[in-house]
């Protein structure tokens, strides 16, 4: 038996225990790969025979791998007994390390993989749900264990969904690690982190921190979300009681392919604008809308929609105006604003984002969506298209919406509410 002293920093201490299920997530630099690499040594090493894969979703070849950072842990540790070949790497006692993309598996070739006693999945952020759920049951020696390390992206990613979820599977071990757990965090990056630190604040957070994702490369919000974020404006926001509340709609539809449909609830207060709420849902009747607003305690809730909120509902040929109106909600509909009108919501919300406060916890899936709304691009040409109709946009819509319905005029705003107590249209 072979005992080495590796150099472990504090907060991987608890991986070093044996466990069915070992994860590390966080932000750059942070040494998850490292620990693990040198872990993987550690263990060939005390254990004569023991056979690892390491695993990436995709791995076009050996240079997408863990295999050379593996060698240089060999090497720094002065271990002997270890065979360095082109395609794998022998351990002592005739075990092996070996490297696979789990893309290149299907649920009768996986088998192959069975005899294995660690599998180690590297970048498992983008581990897809099929290959997570073929690779769990595959490895399942007595004593076997999981290994995952990666950088968080979405809070729906399959790798965060198992072991960062409300409940952890069996005998697991999960740790948080960052730049500043890294006793050996080199100065090279430290430069590279006070750099992103002052000139792209809006990724900071995901890529050095761990955070999720909050907003996407050429998003229309993003210096505005990293702004309000800045400035507090992203917390808990109370609603003032003797204010109106306010729905701004996105219609969606019915049908098992229709649109979401979206709603954010709002109070004008001075000049504040005060989100206090986020609700999205697909295909669902209009009473499934009007239930959640009556739960949350909007029942009298102004609700504002979009132009198409006098057209009649595709499958009950109803218009959302008029049921909305008949189920005791006053209503406010926005005239059509014609070409553009995309384009104009989201130059109204930029104007608008500084005085807009947002409950950072009711409306986390509005966020998310505002975060990711961008730019649809010809690459080709290098000329944008306008916004991008995707799972965003019509949180985004919505959002917008309100943004134009804040700027109205006030004559604008009364015709409006003339429309709809007369039950005429223009």
């Amino acid at each position: 038996m072979t005992t080495l002293r590796i150099p472990t920093s504090e907060v991987f201490e608890p991986l070093c225990k044996p466990s069915r299920y070992k994860g590390a997530w966080g932000g750059r630099g942070s040494g998850k790969s490292h620990f693990f690499a040198g872990l993987a040594v550690d263990r060939c090493a005390d254990a004569n025979g023991l056979r690892i894969l390491c695993v990436r979703e995709v791995q076009k070849s050996l240079r997408d791998s863990a295999k050379r950072l593996i060698e240089d842990k060999i090497r720094e540790f002065k271990v002997p007994g270890f065979e360095i070949l082109d395609k794998m790497i022998r351990t002592p006692g005739g075990g092996e390390i070996n490297f696979v993309g789990m893309q290149d598996h299907t649920a009768e070739s996986i088998k192959s993989l069975e005899g294995y006693d660690v599998a180690w999945v590297e970048e498992a952020r983008s581990l897809s749900p099929t290959s997570l759920r073929l690779l769990r049951p595959t490895i399942r020696k007595p004593g076997s264990e999981l290994w995952f390390s990666w950088n968080p992206k979405h809070k729906t990613d399959p790798v965060d969904q198992l072991l960062r979820g409300p409940e952890l599977p069996p005998d697991a071990v999960v740790v948080h690690a960052n730049w500043n757990d890294n006793y050996w965090f080199p100065d090279e990056l430290e430069a590279e982190r006070l750099f992103d630190l002052q000139n792209a604040p809006d990724q900071y957070a995901h890529v050095w921190n761990g955070d999720y994702a909050a907003v996407t490369d050429g998003a229309y919000y993003a210096k505005s979300l990293t702004q309000a974020r800045t400035e507090g404006r992203i917390g808990h926001v109370a609603p003032d009681p003797l204010m109106t509340y306010r729905a701004f709609w996105d219609i969606g539809g019915t049908g098992a392919k229709a649109d979401a449909c979206s709603i954010w609830v709002a109070q004008f207060i001075g000049r504040e604008v005060r989100v206090l709420d986020y609700y999205e849902a697909q295909g669902q009747p209009l009473a499934a809308h009007v239930g959640w607003l009556r739960e949350r305690g909007y029942d009298k809730a102004l609700c504002v929609l979009p132009h198409d909120g006098a057209q009649g509902d595709k499958v009950f040929a109803v218009s959302y105006e008029s049921a909305l109106r008949e189920a005791g909600f006053s209503v406010e509909v926005v005239p059509n604003q014609g070409r553009g009108a995309a384009s104009a919501r989201v130059e109204a919300a930029r104007r608008l984002f500084p005085s807009i406060w947002f409950d950072a916890t009711r409306c986390a899936g509005g966020l998310d969506a505002l975060g990711h709304y961008h730019e649809k691009r010809d690459e080709a040409r290098g000329i944008g298209l306008g916004p991008e109709h995707d799972w965003s946009s019509h949180a985004a819509d919505a959002f917008g919406l309100m943004c134009v319905a804040y700027e109205a005029p006030r004559p604008e705003r009364r015709a409006a509410r003339q429309v709809t107590a007369g039950g005429w249209m223009s």
